[in-house]
């Protein structure tokens, strides 16, 4: 029998070979699609039914991609021609919540957003923060890694995990981690899970770390500059004072008309850079008077927002970028990191790459820990060629400066071909071999993150 009828008689209607479910899961929203069409798509609803699967792909030699929202940006849950594409989005349950041990543990389909809303009744919260929070599933969030707008003060998914259930390629389950605060037997399996993009196995359950709701108010204040050096430099002066802002958000001159232009605001001056920083916890008040004198000092002018209503409106700017970049074109969405300290020069370069291939390239960090997404706009459904080469200048260019590649969309498709030049290619043949250890048969996101033909 085939994968797809041993599938069928096994799981039922959880088997989904509609044209259109096909369709949305050869793509993500890096702009990416995977070429043909995937068999079918399994909406796994229980642990059991992802067990099935696995099985049934391993004894078929069939490849699998496991997909949650679909909300990735570097193609790592991209199907296509002859895989199963294992969805975990039926799995939405908090399975647990103890607020004494400050832990959760959870099935990975829940949303990120949809969590914390739950969690606060207990006065709880899973401190991750992607942007892409209303969207994007906490089994998507562990896959890549992911960071967003609070990492900085309170750390990104790898902090806040401290256990997954993992269902292997021939269908064992594994509970790796721990649930108590501390735990250092044997190899911490959790940490490498973590941002594998589903290349070592299915996360059908997560302990999360949980933090106690924050006391206090939050404060909100925004700094225009002249251009996008000088909100570098002030955001690398706040680190350097010793501020520490739940969030630190900056927006070079591209990125914030075409945020306002979305938003119908009144546009900015020309060439006009903003840092967007927020403070939490009982000293909010005065940490942002003291980070408002900073900005102040380094020529920003600034504006703190005069109550939580307005805060948001504030920050309500930074999280359109997605949207504003999708309303010009077909973006390519990069994501770099450097040292805080290194924010400025990578402006620079991006700057001379914008110079050399003449492109606009929109850009907005989190300044508070480094993190930049610079913006590729094309039309077309095919990354041009110049396009990428830019891109390669600007990859190079972050690792030049002591950065990496991703901090936090992963590597996935569209940046395996640039992994051994940030790994060497001793890291880059052990993390192949780790990858194997876990899936022999090479049926778990094959080309993803490691080149195919390697």
């Amino acid at each position: 029998m085939t994968a797809l009828s041993l599938l069928q008689e096994a799981l039922g209607p959880l088997v989904d070979v509609s044209d259109a479910t096909l369709e949305e899961a050869r793509a993500d929203r890096s702009g990416h699609a995977a070429v043909g069409r995937p068999l079918a798509v399994v909406h796994a609803e229980t642990v059991d039914h992802v067990q099935q699967t696995m099985r049934i792909a391993t004894a078929t030699r069939t490849p699998v991609v496991v997909r949650g929202a679909g909300t990735g940006l570097a193609g790592a849950a991209n199907a296509g021609e002859g895989e199963i594409v294992l969805s975990t989005r039926r799995m939405d349950a908090i399975l647990e919540v103890r607020p004494d041990d400050l832990l959760a543990v959870v099935e990975p389909g829940i949303l990120n957003a949809d969590l914390n809303d739950r969690l606060a009744v207990s006065g709880v919260w899973w401190a991750p923060d992607p942007a892409s929070r209303d969207i994007s599933t906490v089994g998507g969030n562990i896959a890549t890694g992911a960071g967003g707008l609070l990492c900085a003060k309170y750390g990104v998914v790898r902090d806040a995990v401290l256990g997954v259930d993992l269902v292997l390629a021939d269908g064992r389950l594994l509970h790796l981690g721990h649930r108590s605060v501390k735990g250092v037997t044997g190899l911490d399996l959790t940490s490498l899970v973590i941002g594998s993009e589903g290349t070592l196995g299915v996360v059908v359950g997560a302990t999360l770390k949980l933090r106690r709701l924050v006391a206090g108010d939050v404060c909100t204040l925004t700094a225009t500059f002249p251009g996008v050096r000088a909100a570098a430099s002030a955001s690398a002066a706040v680190t350097a004072a010793g501020a520490q802002p739940a969030i630190m958000e900056l927006m070079d001159a591209a990125s914030l008309a075409a945020v306002h232009a979305l938003l119908d605001l009144p546009a900015p001056a020309v060439g006009a850079a903003q840092l967007t920083i927020r403070t939490d916890g009982p000293a909010a008040a005065a940490e942002a008077e003291t980070i408002a004198g900073i900005l102040r000092d380094h020529g920003g002018l600034t504006t703190v927002a005069r109550d939580r209503e307005d805060g948001e409106r504030l920050l309500a700017i930074r999280r359109s970028m997605h949207a504003a970049m999708a309303s010009l074109g077909t973006t390519l969405i990069e994501d770099v990191s450097v040292p805080r300290s290194a924010m400025p020069a990578m402006f620079d370069e991006i700057a001379r790459i914008e110079r050399d291939f003449g492109l606009t390239i929109p850009t907005v960090a989190h300044a508070g820990d480094g993190n930049l997404h610079p913006n590729f706009i094309f039309e077309g459904s095919e990354t041009p060629a110049h396009v990428w080469a830019a891109a390669d200048e600007l990859f190079r260019a972050a690792i030049r400066l002591g950065g990496t590649l991703t901090g936090e969309h992963g590597i996935g498709v569209l940046k395996r071909r640039w992994l051994a030049d940030e790994l060497g290619d001793d890291q880059w043949r052990l993390q192949r071999q780790i990858a194997a250890v876990f899936d022999p048969l090479g049926i778990l996101n094959p080309g993803k993150v490691f080149e195919p033909d390697a």
